[in-house]
């Protein structure tokens, strides 16, 4: 069995704040600190990941990483994304079940990067495919789209994305994506007109301006400096580690991929262009006979206001009277009255704002119309949403207020989901379920989303009444109507409390979120809820001759005149959520919280209060209490057995019986309360977190005396087999020197008796000299012959007395130099010799054919049967008949024909040359005997057993040139015996 991991493992702090203990908010952020230092950016709250951002890159997410997490339980690893990511696309590829993946946190917490992460590693586990390919390359490309028109500098992250982006992916049956849906919530369109001081405008005004070619800035009539838009702040116009040149080459590649004509392209360029020409224009009063003032475009300004008229193919004249005359129509009548200076401001900006937020959402249709799937059918669906978390500025206005309904609409779908799924689970295991109590936020959403008494329904009441409407009178009839909520605060309501509360402004209400008080200023409520764009604008919009700019604005077609007013931003805003929730309700969901670490997008740096915050808005404690109140740990039988089986004997080392009853003697066993753990279907509920690390301190300390006991063992037998070969060496080398001594002796014998003796008329001649001995060695190896091992010269012995010696060393050297030969063998040239040495047993001084053969390598496969496309329908048949291993194929002569002779282990086969079709198929076993002549020709006879399946045939005559080698090769194959009458190779087990 796969040895198993698990977020238990080397754990450094608690992985999962579920098994936090004791759980405390300090408790709390003392643990992710603790994690965050040892760069363990990911953090569990049951099946919710905690992400914190690490402002640096980390080698968690490379394709090893994504291969490690792949098809891995939850919980087998260490906290990641990726195992959040894989869980989800698992469940909807196996189970067939449509996943949603939210993704909240504040500004700079890596709410986007994490989206990316989720999208990138989805696409890296799914299946492979040119079309398929293709399909995930444009998912992936229209992120650079959509974070250069809908991302821009902040004071807290340097890649804001100033809208909400929903994106439903589509797999078919198979897990493979199919298309995709991107839905855009609530743009940041104010950012076009006025940012805050240490921030940046979009990212694309500064993109196009920097990397874009001086041709192309040529067409659209714009220059490199940005201190000539009014619209783009300066002080922030250069962000390190920005390049925007390089990104906008990056924009264009991914709106090509994405499926962008270039016209298109262009359109939408000439469109940002106007933008920043349509900032340029300054207006002057100009007195009229009536008293009245009426706005002008100023003298210097009427070159930008041409190029803009140009870009757009719009009339100068109509777009003139458009900032200077605004028509309000009643039923049939019409009525003109002149804009002032303030008003033409206004609508200078209303209508540069709307310009970019309806591009920006023409863009998502048009990347919609891209990655939609092709095929009717119904796909199983993963929705990623990436949304603005919940907001506590100094200063907080509507899109504050809008944004935090948000969040508090996230935050009941989130409790009422978890609360499900528990309860699911807990019915599933056959578990009882006790109701668990938590905070229900229902309260805040009804105070704000109400239809007949909400924040939100009082505001669109307000800017449809006739009459003074400002945003005083707004925050009057909230006084007026929510005095008395638990939730609402305002100095001048009629709640008495609240009057002599001097952090509370007059102008300003107090929401209490969720996640804290949040201060309101109602300043602008108004206008931002009204969003209003003159018609007169509309209308000459439509009269440009841009084809893009005639989509933008349709309510602008005289012929297509509403006098309806249009829904306000609020009613458009609670609309959107109410879908997006039920959409999310039908899908099930996986949670990311994105946190940040700190202010000063540095790496390493924690701050306490800021992350404390964030926890609090972010409702992580609720979450974790929610998790807590049941059981805090389960885990399914099999992976928990083979985690604990080490703690008691009747389980370890293996457990023959079902799972359960294995857990159920190990609980047993170690004496575990029951009150502390219950047993489901298929997993075991544990309790109280202590339970849990009380195993785990068991199994630590059982692993080390296990580890001890390995290590002992271990040591043992190294020493054993270290010994062992020590053994063996001294008995090789004891061998070796008993060889090499027996002919020193010899030769100190004869000196000895050299050095003792006296000569005489009747002794032999005495022994030579030391000197001539040494002579006698040096000669010899001077003269050595060389290192063929089929070398018969050796020098001549230059004395009588050393003729043994002179022997015995000429025996020594040929070995020696035999040895030193075959260590240089290859497996491969072995083989060869081997068989070359069997042809010689066979035929050496018996075939007149046999010489000419020596020196001609043997090849086997002559036809290449494998590699010649010629053959496939023989190679084929022989696959049918599991006979794939080709030992020998060479073409032969049989009866004047040419056939094609085939040896495999187990059969030799015949087949036609032309056509590869067999004639003749036999095994092996059947052959009785094989007759060649002595002569120098290559006929040879194979002749069948009587009574085989192939001796009605009769037997095979053939010739070939390569008859030594087929010989060859059928003794070896068939284990042949060999007799030598008539060269007659008998077949047989004699």
């Amino acid at each position: 069995m796969e040895v198993k991991t698990s977020l238990l493992d080397n754990m450094i702090g608690v992985g999962d704040m579920v098994l936090l203990e004791p759980l405390t908010e300090d408790s709390f952020i003392e643990n992710l600190r603790n994690r965050f230092d040892h760069n363990e950016i990911y953090t569990y709250i049951g099946s919710v990941v905690i992400s914190m951002n690490p402002y640096r890159s980390l080698p968690i997410f490379t394709p090893e990483k994504v291969e490690e997490y792949r098809n891995r339980n939850f919980y087998e690893l260490s906290p990641h994304i990726y195992a959040l990511a894989d869980e989800a696309y698992r469940s909807l590829r196996d189970q067939d079940k449509d996943q949603c993946i939210l993704i909240t946190g504040e500004s700079g917490a890596g709410k986007t990067e994490a989206s990316k992460l989720v999208m990138s590693y989805v696409a890296a586990v799914c299946g492979k495919g040119q079309e398929v390919n293709k399909v995930k390359e444009q998912l992936l490309q229209s992120n650079p789209v959509l974070e250069a028109f809908g991302n821009a500098k902040t004071v807290r992250n340097d890649n804001s994305s100033r809208f909400g982006k929903y994106m439903d992916i589509e797999f078919d049956f198979k897990g493979d994506p199919v298309g995709g849906v991107i839905s855009n919530y609530l743009l940041e369109k104010s950012r076009v007109v006025k940012q805050p001081r240490g921030e940046r405008n979009f990212h694309i005004f500064y993109q196009l301006l920097s990397g874009a070619s001086d041709d192309t800035l040529r067409k659209l009539k714009l220059d490199r400096d940005f201190s000539k838009y009014n619209y783009l702040s300066l002080d922030s116009a250069n962000v390190n580690g920005l390049d925007d040149a390089a990104n906008f080459r990056t924009v264009r590649n991914a709106m090509q991929i994405v499926g962008f004509m270039e016209d298109e392209v262009q359109s939408v360029l000439e469109l940002v262009a106007a933008v920043l020409k349509l900032g340029n224009i300054e207006f002057k009063p100009e007195s009229r006979s009536n008293g009245y003032d009426e706005s002008r475009v100023k003298d210097k300004n009427g070159e930008d206001l041409k190029e803009m008229c140009e870009l757009l193919g719009i009339e100068q004249s109509v777009l003139e009277r458009a900032f200077s005359y605004r028509t309000v129509e009643a039923k049939l009548e019409k009525v003109s009255t002149t804009l002032n200076v303030s008003q033409a401001y206004y609508a200078r900006d209303a209508l540069a704002k709307n310009l970019y937020s309806r591009l920006f959402s023409w863009l998502v249709t048009r990347i919609n119309e891209s990655i939609k799937a092709q095929s009717k059918t119904r796909h199983k669906v993963m929705g990623v949403l990436d949304i603005y978390g919940f907001e506590i500025f100094e200063d907080n206005s509507f899109e504050q207020f809008i944004i935090n309904y948000c969040n508090e609409k996230l935050q009941q779908i989130f409790i009422e989901l978890t609360l499900r799924e528990e309860q699911e689970e807990y019915i599933r295991e056959d578990i009882e379920w006790t109701n668990i109590e938590y905070f229900n936020n229902a309260v805040i959403c009804d105070l704000i989303e109400n239809n007949q008494n909400g924040i939100l329904a009082m505001l669109d009441e307000e800017c449809l009444r006739p009459g003074t409407v400002t945003d005083i009178t707004f925050l009057d009839k909230l006084n007026t109507v929510c005095a008395e909520h638990q939730h609402f605060e305002s100095r001048l309501s009629k709640n008495s409390k609240f009057l002599t509360d001097h952090s509370l402004p007059h102008s300003c209400f107090r929401i209490q979120h969720y996640a804290g008080k949040v201060l309101y200023r109602v300043e602008g409520f108004m206008d931002k809820n009204n969003d209003l764009l003159y018609r007169d604008l509309s209308q000459a919009m439509y009269k440009a001759n841009h084809k893009l700019i005639k989509q933008l604005f349709p309510e602008g077609n005289p012929a297509k005149v509403n006098l309806k007013r249009p829904p306000t931003a609020g009613f458009q805003f609670k609309h959107s959520v109410g879908t997006l929730m039920r959409n999310l309700q039908t899908k099930n969901p996986n949670y990311i919280r994105c946190v940040k670490p700190n202010d000063k997008k540095a790496p390493r740096i924690f701050t306490d209060s800021l992350v404390r915050h964030q926890v609090a808005y972010l409702g992580l404690m609720e979450n974790v209490r929610v998790r807590r109140a049941g059981y805090a740990y389960r885990q399914a039988y099999e992976p928990c057995l083979e985690r604990y089986k080490m703690l008691c004997k009747q389980t370890w080392p293996h457990w023959k019986g079902p799972t359960r009853e294995g857990v159920e003697v190990l609980m047993a066993d170690l004496q575990v309360s029951t009150e502390e753990f219950a047993y489901g279907n298929s997993k075991i509920f544990i309790r109280n977190p202590r339970t849990l690390f009380s195993l785990e301190e068991k199994r630590r300390g059982c692993l080390e005396n296990l580890a001890a006991l390995i290590q002992k063992i271990y040591r043992g037998w190294k020493c054993r087999t270290h010994f062992l070969l020590l053994k063996r060496s001294q008995v090789v080398v004891a061998a070796w020197y008993r060889r090499y001594a027996s002919a020193t002796i010899m030769v100190q014998s004869y000196s000895r008796g050299w050095k003792v003796g006296r000569p005489c008329s009747r002794c032999p001649p005495p022994p030579p000299s030391c000197f001539q001995m040494q002579k006698y060695f040096l000669g010899l190896k001077r003269d050595l012959p060389s290192m063929s091992p089929i070398g018969g010269s050796w020098p001549t012995r230059p004395y009588r007395f050393l003729d043994t010696a002179h022997t015995e060393l000429r025996s020594i050297f040929h070995h020696w130099r035999c040895k030193k030969y075959r260590s240089r063998f290859t497996d491969e040239r072995k083989a060869v010799f081997e068989e070359k040495l069997q042809a010689s047993e066979i035929f050496k001084d018996k075939k007149a054919l046999y010489p000419s053969s020596v020196g001609q390598p043997f090849r086997g496969d002559y036809l290449e049967i494998s590699k010649n496309p010629k053959y496939q329908k023989l190679k084929e048949l022989l696959l049918a008949l599991m006979q794939n291993e080709i030992v020998f194929s060479v073409v032969v002569v049989a009866q004047g024909t040419a056939r094609i002779f085939l040896l495999t282990k187990n059969n030799f086969v015949l087949a036609d040359q032309k056509t590869g079709q067999v004639k003749a198929s036999v095994p092996l076993p059947d052959l009785a005997s094989i007759s060649v002549s002595t002569q120098n020709d290559g006929f040879f006879a194979l002749k069948l057993k009587e009574g085989s399946a192939g001796a009605t045939k009769g037997d095979f005559l053939l010739s070939s040139e390569h008859l030594i080698e087929i010989i060859t090769k059928l003794r070896r194959t068939g284990a042949t015996a060999v007799n030598h009458n008539h060269l007659d190779i008998d077949i047989s087990d004699e």
